[in-house]
């Protein structure tokens, strides 16, 4: 007699909305899976992703030549920014694999970054080599998500909490309680960064954004 299989059934019976938020660091990212519904979110992964090349130590500051100087070796900065964007996209790749498998169905994304200055308007050479790699961190992952059909949102770390309290009509104090019992739901770290990534997932939950509409 037709009908599915038992696994094929068992991926539809597991099948449900999630959203992963990062928090884009130097060379990694914190990432946090949720789920729903949006009014009681569940936390179903914590993890941290390489964004640059562990055995390439440079590439976690790609712009940074020896003494924290600004780098301006083209080949140099080539090099590891090609290694970055492969990583990036490896990563994002097993991640989304790695979800997929287990039933959640993804389709958008938060990040959190740390700011958005261009970095042409900085006159420090240091402040300025921060400032291209937080651009290429985040530039790498929003392309790796969104080659993957991942709309994608950006949020400032200094107002994500703000944007997430309007976004899901909730207390800052009931948005920033939620987000630290989370810790109760997982074995890895909960710190700053992995808070920021919640809420990046949280916002991404109560949030209906397009493939590659990047905003601000």
């Amino acid at each position: 007699m037709g009908g599915y299989d038992s696994c094929h059934i068992s991926k539809q019976v597991k099948a449900e909305t999630a959203a992963p938020g990062f928090r884009v660091k130097s060379g990694w990212a914190a990432v946090v899976l949720l789920t729903g519904p949006i009014g009681s979110p569940a936390l179903r992964d914590n993890r941290m992703i390489d964004l640059s090349d562990p055995r390439v130590p440079e590439t976690r500051q790609p712009y940074h030549a020896t003494f924290g100087q600004l780098e301006t070796d083209a080949k140099k900065i080539n090099r590891r920014t090609d290694i970055v964007h492969r990583i990036t996209k490896q990563s994002i790749t097993d991640l989304l694999a790695d979800y997929r498998q287990k039933g959640y169905s993804i389709t958008r994304a938060s990040l959190v970054i740390g700011s958005q200055l261009d970095p042409a308007s900085i006159a420090n050479p240091h402040i300025r080599a921060h400032a291209l790699e937080g651009r290429l961190f985040r530039s790498a992952l929003e392309q790796a998500l969104n080659a993957n059909g991942i709309g994608t949102f950006i949020l400032q770390e200094r107002d994500a909490y703000a944007k997430a309290v309007a976004q899901l009509k909730r207390s800052y104090d009931d948005v920033r309680r939620t987000i630290q019992n989370f810790a109760r739901s997982t074995d890895g770290p909960w710190r700053a960064e992995q808070k920021l990534a919640a809420l990046a997932a949280w916002f991404s939950l109560g949030h209906n954004f397009a493939l590659g509409a990047i905003k601000r």
